[in-house]
């Protein structure tokens, strides 16, 4: 497919944000959003019909739904057409094509922030496994950045969508483990106390979170609030789980409670030591 210049924005880090050379392509119709955040999710690829109705009807679908998503495609391509520059080369069915049982939005023309986000993740996450915890901080840091809230914050979503938006906010939460990781090994502990302090609140049973407060805080000296955040979290696991913290938040407390700030508690805090890096607390 040659389409010169022409290029589609696709933002879904927040607010559904779609434009085709600059013109918003995005309908205010509730399923008309559905149907082109999920092609947008998935662009280049082919998406079946059954995904797209399972999406917008979940498990009951109408008589009508074949014919009713033909009409949607047709909204949706008109959109397409009415942002196309008068001298395109392409209609609107190349970008939005029909395969036989499904339907494909164009891949190469599509520019996306989640592949934006997920190529940062990547060089980030390695630059931190290398040790290179300045570059992978500030890479990190840049992926996050991308953010503008909950993915697909004003599309409505059905079981299709909403499983593709929880997978994109692990990696969201993943790559802040290891950007806050990266900052706990530059020294960075009273600069993030007070990101730690919300993200254990917002996330009551993650514990990755919980031993890195520990660990700021106990490097920024307050050893007491430390080990107060780990019974805090550990009364809220056995509370409403049953269980028990994991063995390595167990070592970190232990070391917390008897070590030396020179001696080997301090290789342990600072994130030096495998047992406590934020991949695997």
């Amino acid at each position: 497919m040659d389409g010169g210049d022409l290029q589609m924005d696709l933002a879904v880090l927040g607010p559904l944000k779609i434009s085709l050379n600059g013109t918003s392509i995005v309908p205010a119709a509730g399923k008309l959003r559905q149907l082109l955040a999920l092609l947008g999710l998935r662009a280049g690829q082919v998406v079946p019909v059954s995904t797209l109705m399972e999406e917008v009807w979940g498990a009951r679908i109408p008589r009508s739904a074949h014919t009713t998503l033909q009409t949607y495609i047709l909204q949706l391509r008109r959109r397409i057409a009415a942002a196309l520059p008068p001298q395109s080369p392409l209609a609107a069915k190349r970008i939005l094509l029909t395969e036989y049982g499904s339907y494909t939005l164009a891949g190469p023309m599509v520019n996306s922030d989640l592949t934006t986000f997920r190529r940062l993740a990547v060089e980030g996450g390695r630059a931190l496994d290398a040790g290179e915890n300045a570059r992978a901080a500030e890479v990190l840091a840049r992926a996050l950045d991308l953010w503008r809230g909950p993915a697909l914050a004003d599309v409505p979503t059905g079981s299709v969508l909403e499983t593709e938006a929880l997978g994109i906010d692990e990696i969201r939460i993943h790559v802040l483990e290891q950007r806050i990781e990266a900052d706990l090994r530059l020294g960075r502990h009273t600069a993030i106390l007070g990101e730690l302090q919300m993200l254990v609140a917002q996330y009551p049973f993650h514990e990755t979170f919980s031993g890195q407060l520990m660990r700021a805080l106990t490097s920024a000296g307050h050893t007491w609030r430390a080990l107060e955040v780990y019974r805090r979290f550990r009364d809220t696991l056995v509370a409403e789980l049953g269980v028990d913290p994991s063995a390595r938040l167990q070592h970190l407390h232990q070391v917390i409670l008897g070590g030396s700030p020179d001696g080997p508690a301090r290789t342990v805090i600072s994130g030096q030591a495998p047992a406590v890096r934020s991949s695997e607390i």
